[in-house]
């Protein structure tokens, strides 16, 4: 990534800011993204279906969604529902651009939950760790935790740790590749969780922790 790369996660700050003086803001960078994501694929979506598929009640939807229009990255059409401008599709371009998923992944001796869903970040590899954050983050959003993997030498492995994790179960290896195609440096990070809905909220929160490490790394 070169250093005048766009980075989304400026503008998601300024959503972040609440107006003085007034209430703190329950709303998190998580969810703002998440709201950009749904509307990047979808174009126009409705309040009540971000209420669900975000998990935040209709009342803070609605502040949301006022942080998002008064920063230009979205426009509200009072029939069809809300779609991002040409500054949002920007902001969801470059998310996009990196992140892969999410797919439901079966239930394996990797992952800890009984819902899996796994999301694949772009030559995130530099921006890992040894995984905790993500797992932190996952957690943070009611998942149980997060597995994170990177791709190197042909196969997945822990980071730190040069060893094929998924050398006794090659089946669970071939569907993660089929579904991701990584290549050298791709990193895939799997929720899990009790629910899948959770399960995809871990996945995507971490996914977008790595991808602002990534970004501010380049900056």
């Amino acid at each position: 990534m070169s250093k005048t790369s766009f980075n989304p996660f400026k503008a998601i700050e300024k959503v972040l800011k609440p107006k003085a003086p007034g209430p703190s803001l329950t709303f998190k960078e998580f969810h703002v993204l998440e709201a950009i994501e749904l509307m990047g694929r979808e174009k126009y979506v409705g309040r009540i279906k971000l209420s669900k598929e975000l998990g935040l009640g209709e009342g803070v939807i609605r502040t949301l969604l006022k942080h998002l229009k008064n920063n230009n990255l979205i426009t509200i059409n009072p029939k069809k529902g809300c779609k991002l401008t040409g500054k949002g599709e920007k902001v969801y371009r470059a998310i996009s651009s990196r992140i892969v998923g999410p797919f439901e992944i079966p239930k394996n001796p990797i992952a800890i939950g009984d819902f899996n869903v796994g999301v694949m970040v772009r030559d995130a590899a530099k921006a890992v760790a040894y995984g905790l954050e993500q797992r932190d983050v996952a957690v943070k959003v009611g998942a149980l935790g997060a597995t994170t993997l990177i791709y190197t030498k042909n196969f997945l492995a822990m980071p730190g740790v040069d060893e094929n994790c998924f050398k006794d179960n090659p089946e669970i290896f071939d569907l993660i590749v089929s579904r991701f195609t990584p290549k050298e440096g791709d990193v895939i990070i799997i929720g899990s969780a009790q629910t899948l809905e959770k399960a995809k909220l871990g996945a995507m929160a971490a996914a977008f922790e790595t991808l602002k490490k990534l970004y501010s790394q380049a900056s």
